[in-house]
């Protein structure tokens, strides 16, 4: 965490959470208490195994929570092998352009409508 790399990708990690508007600093409900997070680091190579960017993420430790306490329901969108295989069938075989993406913080973009009573 000393390491210049670590502390600009950290400090990346937080701008994004920031403009997302996915964090941000809120005064505790009387009566809870806040999750604890942690950082966890990755770093990304090339195909020639040259290192391409520090990645981090700052994770919540949700393992901390009570259902029907903290949280209501949950809810992760996930892609099945199947489904994308069947997408890149019909690509190919309308010659359509097929590239990757990778979006910085797109699973924080959902509305919550938690309430705390």
């Amino acid at each position: 965490m000393k390491d210049e790399k670590w502390i600009e990708a950290m400090k990346t990690e937080i701008q994004a959470l920031e403009k997302n508007e996915t964090r941000t600093l809120e005064r505790l409900p009387d009566g809870k208490r806040a999750i604890d997070s942690k950082w966890v680091y990755k770093i990304k190579y090339k195909p020639n195994g040259e290192v391409e960017r520090y990645k981090d993420r700052l994770i919540a430790k949700g393992y901390t929570q009570t259902e029907g306490v903290d949280y209501h329901d949950t809810f992760t969108q996930v892609a099945k092998l199947v489904t994308v295989r069947a997408l890149l069938a019909v690509a190919i075989k309308k010659e359509w352009f097929v590239d990757q993406l990778d979006i910085n913080n797109a699973f924080l973009h959902g509305d919550l409508n938690e309430r705390f009573t």
